[in-house]
């Protein structure tokens, strides 16, 4: 890899084994997208004009009626809750946040409430909604839901992600059928999800997702569902979206990369993805304390991972450890290490270039070989995980 621009910039050329994680570049662009990107960049175009172009291409994919494309998904949360509170006013577009109704609640289940790098319940505050939780962290019911809805209700949010609690809440189908009653529009997160049809198809009125994780599209975006709701995020472009533009290259950049979702061989990916599974958990057979299992995306996607349990009596290391020792060396390994404290982490085979899968196995098993070669259990008191977790945040810049 001496062409990598890494070392020319002095970053580390790290190797992705945790997902689809922004904080790591989120994806591997493809190259449908890379050679749009490049082709408009030298044009002038009419933004709005390019949206509209923009919003067929994404109508076709995901079943909606109107789309466009925006700076994140996140960006797409606080757009569409805007869009929900102010409707096309554009004087009301023009105050936000502070809002001239008090029609901007905004419902979440308790246990969908959580951190994507930024808390979700901020999304909404940014649009100027009022964050209503239902339920609590482990269960919603109906009556939750029901009793929560006002004449103050402005929308209704529903996160799909790996992150939130996965028993014990409201299905998107009975929220969307809760809401609806009630003349509540249903907008759902969902960032990292395949199915671009599912979630509109279900009854949600409006649905975001990533064009720059599983589509590989460049750091965007995309809002898409009902014509008049789509609009009405649209025009906050000319208030708090402003903050939140995406440029011409990141717009025929995402157009590309749904284009190539539709031709894109997912069989294939899947097989290249499950021979690396196969690869680390032949790697991985025998060794004393791990225990390596593949298992199901959590939240239906066609993609498997590979859970690493470490019993540290056994292993000689613990697996916070063991992951931080594998970010530490040479290459640096990033592991999907936000449940360590349970003693497992996972390894997710979406994002590698060809080759990289056996450099995984060689740093697992030469890390997995220098700990049991200790004659003390490596074992860092698990507080030091939160104790230190953003020091490299508050440190910066050096």
């Amino acid at each position: 890899m001496s062409n990598d621009l890494r070392a020319r910039l002095g970053l580390r050329p790290v190797i992705n084994v945790s997902g689809t994680m922004t904080s790591l570049g989120a994806s591997i662009v493809v190259p449908e997208a890379i050679a749009a990107m490049a082709e408009i960049l030298p044009h002038f175009v009419e933004i709005n004009d390019l949206q509209r172009k923009a919003s067929a291409v994404i109508s076709r994919l995901t079943g909606g009626e109107a789309g466009f494309v925006t700076a994140s998904c996140s960006a797409g949360i606080s757009l569409a809750v805007a869009g929900a509170i102010t409707g096309p006013d554009l004087l009301a577009i023009e105050r936000l946040p502070d809002v001239a109704t008090e029609k901007n609640e905004v419902l979440v289940q308790m246990g969908h409430v959580v951190s994507y790098g930024a808390p979700v319940d901020q999304s909404i505050r940014l649009a100027g909604g009022k964050v209503v939780m239902i339920g609590q962290a482990t269960s919603t019911h109906r009556y939750h839901m029901e009793n929560a809805i006002t004449e103050r209700t402005a929308a209704a949010v529903y996160v799909v992600s790996h992150h939130v609690v996965d028993y014990g809440l409201l299905h998107l189908s009975e929220f969307v059928e809760i809401a609806h009653a009630r003349g509540i529009p249903v907008i759902v997160d969902a960032a990292s999800e395949y199915d671009l049809r599912k979630f509109l198809a279900t009854g949600a009125d409006m649905a975001l997702y990533s064009g720059h994780k599983f589509l590989g599209g460049p750091t965007s975006g995309i809002v898409a569902g009902r014509k008049d709701l789509v609009r009405n995020a649209f025009l906050q472009n000319m208030g708090i979206g402003r903050g939140m533009k995406v440029g011409k290259e990141s717009i025929f950049g995402v157009m590309a990369a749904l284009e190539a979702w539709e031709t894109r061989d997912h069989e294939a990916v899947r097989a290249r993805e499950s021979a690396y599974l196969a690869l680390w958990s032949e790697a991985l057979k025998g060794r004393p304390g791990v225990t390596a299992l593949i298992e199901p995306d959590p939240t239906a996607n066609p993609l498997d991972r590979l859970r690493v349990i470490i019993n540290p009596r056994e292993a000689h290391t613990t697996a916070w450890d063991l992951a931080a020792a594998l970010r530490a060396g040479s290459p640096p390994v990033i592991v999907r290490d936000h449940e360590t404290e349970h003693n497992y982490f996972y390894l997710d085979p979406c994002n590698l270039h060809p080759g990289e899968e056996v450099v995984v196995a060689e740093r697992l098993t030469a890390e997995l070989d220098r700990a049991r070669a200790s004659n003390e259990i490596i074992a860092t008191p698990i507080e030091d995980l939160s104790r230190h977790r953003f020091d490299g945040m508050l440190r910066w810049p050096d």
